[in-house]
């Protein structure tokens, strides 16, 4: 069993230096097939671990587990810039998608455009719906809060599909406001820890101007709404852009913000115990 100290004794055993997974194997007196599920769930909870395979496919084949940094995240000045703004950033009107969009390589990226009153109507479930599914191992959520677990259409249920997302065992890590205002949707995702007794959904606290799903590492769809200004020559409806982006380099940068936010903001469990204080108090 994976516990408190274990977590410990590993990451300690990686921070100076990478480490393959047979020694942190022999380092702790587990086996590697141990070893090896330890760090991919340590991968998974805290985002403090990664790991790269050498020769894959072949006898020789090795991994090697390293310390994943989070205090450094940005390699350029663009995205040492983009960093500032996103961690002070508070609502999706602070900062624009289209700022990472722009630096991606063109045949790492596609981009989708459309105007009307709402995701639904715009018959883009299917394509969100399809996005998830792709999930093997691990989704991450910056949302707003978590107004997409409600939506559904004629054959596409966001819910349902975060559901089965948790009967297959996937982790999924969000970052969202957990207020009066949201706290519904909060409480309805995670009664699916409840329902299959997995605690495979966890949920922070964090003000964030950023709309971006992030799939096992490997894609990343980001969505920005643009309002309608009322100003002559300028947007006159509500447009909604989907950007999707494949660029390792990129959604690595991306997994980095989220662990940085994720792992310095209060749990939804602390911040509702802390509501039903006040509500408790004044009924």
């Amino acid at each position: 069993m994976l516990d408190t100290e274990t977590i410990r004794k590993i990451e300690d055993f990686v921070y100076p230096q990478p480490r393959s997974i047979q020694e942190i194997a022999q380092f702790i007196g587990k086996n590697w097939r141990t070893a090896d599920r330890y760090v991919d769930e340590i991968t998974k909870q805290f985002g403090t671990l990664s790991t790269k395979n050498f020769r894959e496919g072949t006898r020789g084949a090795l991994k090697v587990v390293y310390w994943a940094s989070v205090e450094k995240v940005s390699n350029s000045i663009f995205q040492e810039q983009m960093e500032k703004d996103i961690l002070t950033g508070k609502t999706k009107h602070d900062f624009s998608g289209f700022n990472i969009f722009q630096h991606v390589k063109d045949k790492e990226k596609t981009a989708w455009v459309k105007q009307g009153k709402n995701e639904v109507d715009l018959g883009r479930l299917s394509d969100f719906t399809e996005f998830l599914n792709k999930a093997e191992k691990q989704v991450l959520f910056f949302s707003g809060n978590l107004s997409f677990v409600n939506y559904k259409d004629k054959k596409n249920d966001v819910f349902k599909v975060l559901e089965n997302l948790v009967k297959r065992g996937i982790s999924i890590k969000i970052i969202c406001r957990v207020d009066i205002g949201g706290r519904n949707n909060v409480e309805k995702l995670l009664s699916l820890n409840h329902k299959y007794g997995k605690e495979l959904i966890e949920i922070r606290h964090r003000e964030q101007p950023l709309r971006i799903t992030v799939v096992d590492k490997k894609i990343a769809n980001i969505k920005e709404v643009k309002e309608p200004t009322g100003r002559e020559n300028e947007l006159n409806e509500k447009t909604f852009i989907f950007y999707t982006i494949k660029d390792r380099e990129w959604i690595e940068w991306l997994s980095k913000i989220f662990w940085k936010m994720f792992n310095n903001s209060v749990s939804s469990e602390k911040r509702t115990a802390e509501m039903d204080k006040i509500f408790n108090k004044n009924l």
